[in-house]
């Protein structure tokens, strides 16, 4: 019951959608076909005149900055590191490779089966044609 709903109600978007879009197209007509009225004129809005921005008062006292301390500013400590530990590091031993005999022995293959190799077609096989007419088929006997 619920899909007729959806399918209904988008049906009916569907029509509206249809519907405005020909009383719009009647409508644009229809103001393209209208004879020209005349543009109306706008009247000339009045001049606005701004009042002068006031002037700074100058009687006004001038702030005081505080003033920097002129002590110097103390120096920070060096700072000292320890010495490194003088315990040594264990070396690591040597690694040695694996010694690769001279003479390598000769390894032999079995020989490969003597099959013939596949031959291509050179000629294309014809196909059996397809009738174009369609066979009666008897009717049944009537009672």
């Amino acid at each position: 019951m619920a899909g007729f709903q959806h399918c209904f109600l988008l049906s009916m978007v569907v029509a509206a959608l249809c519907l405005s879009s020909i009383d719009t197209s009647f409508a644009a007509r229809h103001l393209l076909q209208a004879p020209a009225l005349p543009q109306p004129t706008i009247p000339s809005l009045p001049k606005v005149t701004m009042p002068p921005l006031p002037s700074l008062p100058t009687g006004l006292p001038q702030p005081t900055l505080p003033t920097f301390p002129t002590n110097p500013i103390p120096p920070l400590p060096k700072a000292t590191l320890p010495p490194l530990p003088s315990t040594q590091i264990p070396s690591l031993p040597n690694p040695t490779l694996p010694t690769i005999p001279s003479s390598v022995p000769k390894m032999t293959l079995p020989p490969l089966p003597a099959t013939p190799l596949p031959t291509i077609p050179t000629k294309i096989p014809s196909f059996p044609t397809i009738p174009t007419t369609i066979p009666t088929v008897p009717s049944p006997p009537s009672n």
